[in-house]
């Protein structure tokens, strides 16, 4: 035949595998467990994960069929009634967010059909095509399908506190007539990939903006506030965040939620809560076009969870990040601290955002391709069939948008994540960093 299958925009856009997919699969293709060492993978750490748990709450959730309801039949399109309940208590009962009954009695919670991620893919569904407008260095996974959905993003350089408002009303000022084609504002609380925590501060300013935003152009703009670090603060000097729908007087924003980085990312629990409106309708629909919410019976055993053993399970969580965070740190600085002028993260999620002084790390450079082993010298990279171990990480060039005002600076940042590996495998990690700086 002629001509292949007729795709849409976004499959033509999908045929080529984005920068970072087409790296990480390239790695994790004969990736050598115990040897090389992958600080590029955004998973939790294998022992915060609640194996006992969870089998506990298997067992709970099945013995109870008067309570959890057909948990192994098909859900509802909003999520278990069992769940939504269960995470409003915890919201109320840990005071996540200082969130008030009577903020929650004027919202929804709305349960995802596949975690915080298919919720986000819901709102590129149920939104027109666009602008919208993120921070910079950005979330660069949903970013990148944005713009394969034919989305507009448009980034503004964030700073130790997180998103800038005037920054912000900088931006809208230089749109200018363009701001009508403004779909929505995203912006992550404990961002990825810096793990900068955006303020209480500014988390007020930013819903004052979409109001002005909104009000200028006679329509509802949703401020679109994705939380999934926000419970992996675990630094104790950190400001305790709250929930913008505190501010929220004009009925603008939504917060994405998730259980995958307290519980288990295999679960697929994320949540949006909002008030009522045809958006929130529109996503309800979208969760039941593509599967009725998440499988019932992990929402039972995410909801068992909560109810029964959240609070521990936290504070366990935390403390071994805080630790992890800690020595990690002290490790950067030993192996690199001569060679970078800023170092961000370390008080929530398990990331740290390094920038170098001169160094680049972008995927062409001799710093990556050293730690890769692919620089084509069998002295560094060993034999074909038994390679020295390896080391992978998120480059900055993939972190920073294309078009924004960070793409020079980027070349010289990188992300590591301090999740996945164990602490012996990060130091060694960054001994090779230390070694690679050498050639770059």
């Amino acid at each position: 035949m002629k001509h292949d299958i007729l795709l849409s925009e976004y499959g033509s856009a999908s045929v080529t595998p984005a920068p970072v997919s087409r790296m990480m699969a390239d790695f994790a293709a004969d990736f050598r467990e115990g040897i090389d060492i992958n600080l590029g993978v955004g998973y939790v750490n294998e022992s915060t994960i609640p194996r006992r748990l969870i089998e506990q709450a298997l067992h709970e959730v099945l013995a109870q069929p008067e309570k959890y309801r057909q948990a192994l039949n098909y859900g509802d399109p909003k999520g278990s009634a069992n769940l939504i309940t269960s995470i409003r208590r915890f919201l109320l009962e840990n005071q996540i967010g200082d969130l008030t009954e009577e903020v929650l009695d004027r919202c929804e919670i709305v349960i995802g059909s596949s975690g915080a991620t298919s919720l986000l893919e819901g709102i590129a569904h149920v939104l027109p095509p666009g602008i919208v407008l993120t921070s910079d260095p950005m979330y660069y996974i949903y970013c990148h399908f944005l713009e394969r959905c034919g989305f507009e993003v448009v980034t503004i350089p964030e700073d130790e506190q997180g998103l800038s408002a005037n920054r912000l009303q900088k931006k809208l000022d230089r749109l200018g007539d363009r701001k009508t084609d403004i779909r929505f504002l995203y912006v992550v609380t404990v961002n990825n990939p810096t793990c900068t925590i955006l303020s209480n501060a500014r988390r007020k300013e930013l819903v004052n903006v979409t109001a002005r935003l909104s009000r200028e152009l006679n329509r509802k703009i949703p401020l679109i506030l994705d939380k999934a670090y926000e419970n992996l603060i675990h630094d104790p000097n950190a400001e305790k965040p709250q929930s913008a729908l505190r501010y929220d007087k004009n009925d603008l924003v939504y917060e994405i939620a998730t259980l995958s980085k307290i519980v288990a990312p295999a679960l697929r629990i994320g949540y949006m809560i909002g008030p009522d409106s045809d958006f929130l309708k529109a996503m309800i629909q979208y969760v039941s076009d593509v599967g009725f919410s998440a499988p019932l019976i992990t929402q039972e055993i995410a909801g068992c969870i909560l109810d029964y053993h959240v609070a521990d399970q936290v504070d366990s969580v935390n403390r071994g990040y805080r630790q992890k965070a800690l020595q990690t740190k002290k490790w950067i600085d030993e192996y690199l601290g001569e060679y970078i002028t800023e170092c961000r993260g370390g008080q929530a999620g398990f990331y740290y955002y390094l920038t170098f002084d001169s160094l680049i790390t972008e995927e062409t450079s001799p710093f990556f391709k050293y730690l890769t082993r692919t620089t084509g010298d069998p002295a560094i990279d060993g034999p074909p069939e038994n390679k020295h171990p390896r080391v992978i990480y998120i480059p900055g060039q993939f972190c920073v948008h294309r078009r924004g005002d960070l793409t020079q600076i980027g070349r010289r940042q990188l992300r590591l994540s301090y999740g996945f590996e164990n602490l012996p495998q990060i130091k060694n990690a960054l001994k090779l960093m230390h070694d690679a700086t050498k050639v770059g």
